[in-house]
């Protein structure tokens, strides 16, 4: 990266340098709060909002990596990512803390709905409810889709592996595993020869 004065030439945008590292218990309660109070989908949308835009803890490359790791790694995405980002603030008691926090919250609400289902589903507001936090989680997603489609369309690279992906798993079923292999060695190639060609 040229950094010429808090400025970046390379992508004309303004440099910020990131936040310091939150403490163990800071991370602990955000993940906690992300996962009470976030639904289906939209987790993702919600760490990127409350890491990235309001505390400036990641910048929107590390991100989009930890969110792509957590896409192609076995598990939860949501978990994955949560790991990927403690590890990047404290290291593994960081990954730990938001692991932790993250599952802690969700564990004891569903066991505490769970108890009270049988009511809850009988409200006549029940059903609009869940429609809206629904809408409300697609909306989330989408503006992580929107930031990740930005990103490829700057680079060609990138651009051709979306539409690779998409083509493999969407369009003619491949398995997912197979296409992310494929997909995912032709874009690290492409990233070293890119590297080398910058160096050189």
């Amino acid at each position: 990266m040229a950094d010429i004065g808090g400025f970046d030439s390379t992508r004309n945008v303004p440099v910020t340098d990131p936040s310091p590292s939150p403490s163990l218990g800071v991370i602990f309660r955000l993940f906690f709060r992300i996962g009470l109070f976030s639904f289906g989908g939209g987790l993702s949308g919600w760490v990127y909002r409350e890491v990235v835009v309001l505390r400036n803890w990641l910048d929107e490359d590390e991100f989009m990596s930890g969110l792509a790791m957590s896409q192609i790694l076995p598990g939860v995405n949501i978990t994955n990512l949560s790991i990927y980002v403690g590890q990047k603030l404290r290291g593994r008691r960081g990954a730990t803390a938001a692991f932790f926090g993250l599952l802690s919250g969700p564990f004891f609400a569903v066991i505490a709905i769970a108890a009270v289902y049988g009511a809850l589903k009988t409200l006549p507001f029940a059903d609009a409810a869940m429609d809206g936090i629904a809408a409300a989680a697609i909306g989330l997603l989408l503006i992580v889709i929107g930031r990740g489609v930005r990103r490829a369309t700057s680079r060609p690279e990138a651009l051709i592996a979306l539409f690779a992906t998409f083509a493999g798993v969407g369009l003619l079923h491949w398995s997912l595993l197979l296409v992310a292999f494929i997909v995912g060695t032709l874009s690290v190639a492409a990233a070293w020869v890119r590297g080398a060609a910058h160096e050189g």
